[in-house]
């Protein structure tokens, strides 16, 4: 899955060159904006024309790039790297003639540096970020003086100016590490709910295809019996005929049986719930078809079952199967000989834990668990077999498929000096059932406590 999602990455961290034109316009209107209003308003005497010829030169740009691409077009690493370089230049000539990082519109600098940690690499945000100190720093030692009155001398020594420079360096450190960690944060978690939203469309088709394959039954169910009909016709009728279409006749009776006995399997497919459009099943059912598929390979599964109600009638859920699934195949990924899937309900919970006897889960990463694509990824559990495994987004998927269905699911390991995973999925049974359970007179101990004493862990 890595290549799909390093190709989702590198699309989605292209910058629309119709969001860079935008973001130009807003600088070039408050240069503006900022240049006549000290000019011409404060009086403060500056080289304002040679100012506005590198304001000139950014909408000509801007002009240029506008009716030479498509408003959807977007750009490459190195050419957006380009673009927010000159914006870069061109905000230091401004600040050249209007006072240097004295000028408090020094603070602008982070803007390129901001936009390349969210768009672009790492690489050629570091190369933005060193462009802006190398400009930052010539601007430190020469500058022109900035516009003040005539009669006053302001005077800004290198401390001060060096300080200036120290604030720029670390914000724009501080801000590109957390813009760049929070975008890559963002896209991972769209890539892991795209992921989702795929895995539970095709377990939905998966459990449509029972309907359909009724409906399929049902329609060929009437020319099936003319068939039939005109076959048994055909053989009290052929009762002297040639022994060859006797035979034939035996033969498409025999093949027109067994066709009525599929359909008749098909048919069946559909006939669990006949009020509604889901199937109902048994906790035992839900189990075994979590469990099945996994017994092929070498470790023992031990399933217990136990309640103080009736078992609960549950509503066939894709989402559900497939959760349970995945977190049973990875206890018997990481386990040594065992896994143990225990069942228990009440009145108000149904509980299922799943118990693997392999290392358990890394301490360091026990509470992050079910985050997709965890940083130090390989360090999460360690199988006997390999020298470095973990989960990440098939754990994440599981997680949210069975929150979906209204579960809470806990992680945590197995009390010492044992070793192992536990992983425990709450459901509050009136979200899990298909028909919500009749009101129960009950006394004594709580349904919650019981729970917990029937649904722990084996030490």
């Amino acid at each position: 899955m890595a290549p799909a999602r390093d190709a989702y990455d590198d699309d989605a961290r292209r910058l629309r060159l119709d969001t860079l034109i935008f973001l130009r316009w807003i600088a070039i209107t408050g240069q503006t904006i900022a240049l006549v209003t000290v000019y011409y308003f404060l009086g403060f005497d500056f080289p304002v024309g040679l100012c506005f010829v590198f304001i000139v030169a950014s909408a000509t740009l801007n002009f240029g790039l506008r009716y030479g691409t498509s408003r959807s077009f977007r750009l490459g690493d190195l050419e957006a790297a380009v673009l927010l370089g000159y914006d870069i230049i061109q905000l230091g000539f401004l600040l050249y003639l209007t006072g240097g990082l004295t000028n408090g519109f020094a603070m602008l600098f982070l803007a390129p540096v901001t936009i390349s940690a969210v768009s672009l690499p790492r690489n050629l945000t570091l190369l933005l970020g060193i462009s802006m100190l190398a400009v930052a720093t010539f601007l430190t030692v020469e500058y022109m003086p900035l516009p003040w009155y005539e009669n006053e001398k302001l005077s800004f020594p290198i401390l001060y100016r060096a300080s200036i420079w120290a604030a720029l360096a670390l914000s724009a450190a501080f801000i590109a590490i957390y813009a760049q960690r929070v975008s890559d944060e963002s896209r991972l978690l769209a890539t892991a709910l795209a992921a989702t939203e795929l895995v539970l469309e095709r377990e939905q088709h998966l459990s449509q295809l029972d309907g359909l394959a009724a409906a399929a039954a049902h329609e060929l169910g009437t020319p099936l019996a003319t068939i039939t009909l005109i076959v048994k016709e055909l053989q009290k009728s052929a009762t002297g005929a040639a022994p060859e279409l006797r035979d034939d006749l035996a033969l498409l009776a025999q093949e027109t049986a067994r066709c009525r006995e599929i359909l008749s399997k098909l048919a069946s497919l559909g006939a669990e719930d006949q009020g509604s459009m889901m199937n109902v099943q048994s906790i035992d059912t839900l189990i075994e078809e979590v469990i099945e598929p996994q017994r092929e390979f070498g470790v023992k599964v031990e399933v217990s079952k136990r309640g103080s109600s009736s078992p609960p009638a549950i509503a066939r859920n894709p989402g559900i199967i497939y959760g349970l699934g995945n977190l049973v195949e990875n206890a018997i990924d990481f386990a040594d000989s065992r896994v143990r899937v225990d069942a228990a309900w009440t009145k108000d919970l149904v509980v299922i834990t799943i118990e693997d006897d392999g290392p358990g889960f890394s301490p360091a990463i026990l509470d992050r668990l079910g985050d997709p694509y965890l940083r130090g990824r390989p360090t999460e559990r360690r199988t006997k077999n390999e020298a470095e495994s973990g989960l990440g987004l098939g754990l994440f998927i599981a997680k949210t498929l069975l929150e979906r269905s209204g579960a809470t699911v806990e992680t945590t390991n197995v009390s010492p000096p044992r070793t192992g995973a536990v992983v425990r999925v709450v459901w509050p049974r009136s979200a899990l059932e298909m028909i919500p359970a009749k009101a129960k007179q009950g006394s004594g101990q709580s349904d919650e406590s019981a729970m917990i004493d029937t649904a722990k862990p084996v030490k």
